[in-house]
């Protein structure tokens, strides 16, 4: 956050003495892990099917994460898969066609990060050849696939299937789902979300030949809604506890004339039962962010009820960590059981201007002092962090990336045969509110989720909401 205008030389003081305990604390909480080397039965062997961009990300997570061990990687393209072998230095053997991999008797469990419209046939592909599985988001890209993998998932239930929603792996965002469970924050009727980038994705020489530019058209891609709405469409579905009743909206292709055929812009808005509503807005042309006091930029999400609000963010995952932020009504509400009316707590006039509130730190169990088994210097770091939180200067940060936190969670559950917390039913309500989201931009109309019902059925290979037709060529 923005420092405060009113510190006086005294805090400055203090801030500075305080800063460099906060540092030493950081840099010891967030230097080079140190793994303990687990035993051979103790790991999971995996294999990588997609080593571009996203593939080469989790790579580098996966460096940090001591429960799993990459036997093999897959890429149509050497370079990437003779990088990424270096990046994860277990010296994987390496596959040019996925069949092959899956094949792989060293391979127990596979991680997908391929184009969205080869996830449904890979995943299918892994299920029946044994494998444990991890896909990234959407975890489908058509109707007849969300019918397809669900009945496919319940024939292999006793093999884990987990989709790459990293914030239900985060402290934080768990910390606020619990505040709204206890009613912190009285009846959360909105959640406005925003990713918001700037020029966003940008053509690479070829145009559609070139395989680097997948996400910028519909025969491969759900767009904006599927590469980053999804995160956070996923984030009102699981704390407003449901799924939506219905989505309206407005994209257009109005910026990006580069021969890309999705939008560059869209404007979301759902409603959930009980008149609840997420909106959602996505852009490629301006980065600012208006949360935070504006020093996080693109993306984030407010939670808002009648007795308070959150703003919280996953961050960047490098530079910036997840954080959150409540601010508490001046006026708060109630709500009597049924939601039929809403009274003031206070008596006063019907309508008075509150005075601004200023954003409380919400503090995670690794932000408390533990008198009895913190050294001293973890002692004075989290004091002075503690501090410089309650003057506004920083927030309070998650101190691992959740995304190691859901791959590490992944392959506990291969191992213990847990129930994911990102897990198959969560990942098709998610890809569902996607296809359904692109469907309304495109037909312009109001568009009910009971409509998935009867979409895909009784059709080999119908179009897509998204515009995307069939397409068969290998990942």
């Amino acid at each position: 956050m923005a420092q405060s205008e009113d510190l006086s030389r005294r805090d400055l003081a203090r801030i500075a003495g305080a800063a460099g305990a906060a540092i030493a604390g950081a840099k010891l909480a967030t230097g080079p892990a140190i793994l303990k080397v687990r035993a051979a039965t103790e790991q999971v062997k995996y294999g990588m099917i997609g080593t571009g961009s996203r593939g080469a990300y989790l790579l580098k997570h996966l460096t940090s994460v001591d429960n799993g061990h990459c036997t093999a990687l897959c890429d149509l393209n050497q370079t990437a898969l003779d990088e990424a072998a270096v990046t994860i230095g277990t010296n994987p053997k390496k596959y040019l066609d996925y069949r092959e991999l899956l094949a792989d008797k060293d391979v127990d469990a596979v991680l997908i990060a391929v184009p969205l419209y080869r996830h449904f046939p890979i995943t299918k592909d892994a299920l029946q050849a044994g494998k444990q599985v991890f896909c990234e988001k959407s975890l489908v890209f058509k109707p007849e696939e969300v019918h397809a993998l669900r009945t496919l998932a319940s024939e292999h239930s006793k093999q884990t299937l987990q989709v790459g929603l990293q914030r239900r792996y985060s402290h934080y965002y768990q910390a606020v789902k619990d505040m709204i469970d206890k009613g912190m924050l009285g009846n959360v009727t909105h959640i406005h979300a925003q990713w918001h980038r700037n020029p966003g994705w940008t053509m690479k020489e070829g145009g559609k030949s070139n395989p680097k530019n997948w996400r910028l058209f519909r025969e491969y891609s759900g767009g904006l809604t599927a590469e980053l709405g999804s995160h956070q469409i996923d984030v009102a579905e699981w704390f407003f506890g449901s799924r939506p009743d219905f989505v309206m909206g407005l994209g257009g292709l109005d910026t990006w004339k580069d021969g890309r055929d999705i939008n560059d812009n869209i404007q979301l808005i759902y409603q959930f039962p009980g008149g609840r509503k997420l909106t959602y807005s996505a852009i490629t042309t301006n980065a600012h962010l208006p949360l935070f006091g504006s020093a996080r930029p693109e993306f984030g999400e407010v939670i808002m009820g009648t007795a308070g609000a959150v703003e919280i963010t996953v961050g960047d995952g490098q530079k910036t960590m997840p954080t959150a932020l409540w601010y508490k009504e001046a006026t708060p509400t109630t709500v009597t059981a049924g939601h039929e009316k809403a009274e003031p707590t206070k008596a006063g006039a019907t309508f008075a201007l509150a005075g601004p509130t200023k954003g409380i730190p919400i503090y995670l169990p690794e932000n408390e002092v533990n008198w009895e088994k913190d050294s001293f210097l973890d002692r004075e770091s989290k004091l002075g962090r503690r501090w410089l939180y309650s003057k506004g200067v920083i927030v309070p940060e998650e101190t691992r990336n959740p995304v190691e936190t859901e791959l590490e969670s992944f392959f506990n559950d291969a191992k213990t045969g847990a129930r994911p917390k990102a897990d198959v039913e969560i990942g098709l309500a998610d890809s569902t509110t996607v296809i359904l989201s692109n469907l309304a931009m495109d037909e312009n109309r109001r568009v009910y989720f009971s409509e998935i019902d009867k979409m895909g059925l009784g059709s080999s290979s119908p179009a897509s909401p998204s515009g995307a037709a069939a397409v068969t060529k290998r990942a």
